[in-house]
């Protein structure tokens, strides 16, 4: 029994030290599409050399490529392929990033995503609040936001969009951009294209 209480104690103090914040919260996961996408092995894409337009839009940064290749990664995990700089591709993915510190109340305003004029709203913040340190007050948190949209390359269209959204402490290593992107972007993509218009909670 004393052992045990002793691993216990050894955690918490781990805990107060940020020992354990490496852990990334569960990902908020909203997905649209008007149809499910049945694209055959081996499509071509090309991903956009500028952000999507919106929250993180502006000229592409090192923070940017870290989630443009992370979701790269991803959709030839799903079995397209990138297209060659002189190749044209039937699909034109963009993306886009964004990152903001909460307030201290740790609440967020909810944010929309539409494709082809439907929309849907999430932002319920369920396991994305702020964290407390045992070492005492809150631990600063960072909201990590990842948008993707698949357009039909010929006329524009929007296929599929979704967006990823977790809270992280901001001093944990999982907030360094290429940790952020690659987790966001995994739960992007889980079990792909996902079920239009719900928001999901991935580990």
């Amino acid at each position: 029994m004393t052992r045990q209480i002793s691993v216990v104690l050894l955690c918490a103090a781990a805990l107060s030290f940020g020992g354990c914040a490496t852990a990334v919260p569960p990902v908020e996961v909203t997905r649209f599409h008007n149809a499910v996408p049945n694209w055959a092995p081996g499509t071509r894409y090309a991903i956009a050399t500028a952000p999507l337009d919106g929250p993180g839009g502006g000229m592409p940064s090192i923070e940017w490529n870290s989630y443009r290749a992370a979701v790269d990664q991803q959709l030839q995990r799903q079995g397209l392929v990138a297209a060659g700089s002189n190749e044209r591709a039937p699909l034109l993915v963009r993306v886009a990033f964004e990152r903001s510190e909460q307030p201290s109340a740790g609440r967020r305003s909810p944010v929309s995503v539409g494709v082809g004029g439907s929309t849907g709203s999430y932002g319920s913040g369920v396991g994305l609040g702020i964290g407390l340190n045992l070492g005492g007050g809150p631990r600063r948190m960072a909201d990590h936001q990842l948008s993707v949209r698949i357009d039909d390359a010929a006329t524009g269209q929007a296929l599929w969009e979704g967006r990823a959204l977790a809270a992280i402490p901001v001093k944990a290593p999982a907030s360094q951009p290429s940790l952020a992107a690659a987790k966001l972007a995994e739960a992007l993509f889980k079990d792909f294209p996902g079920e239009s218009g719900r928001t999901i909670s991935v580990p």
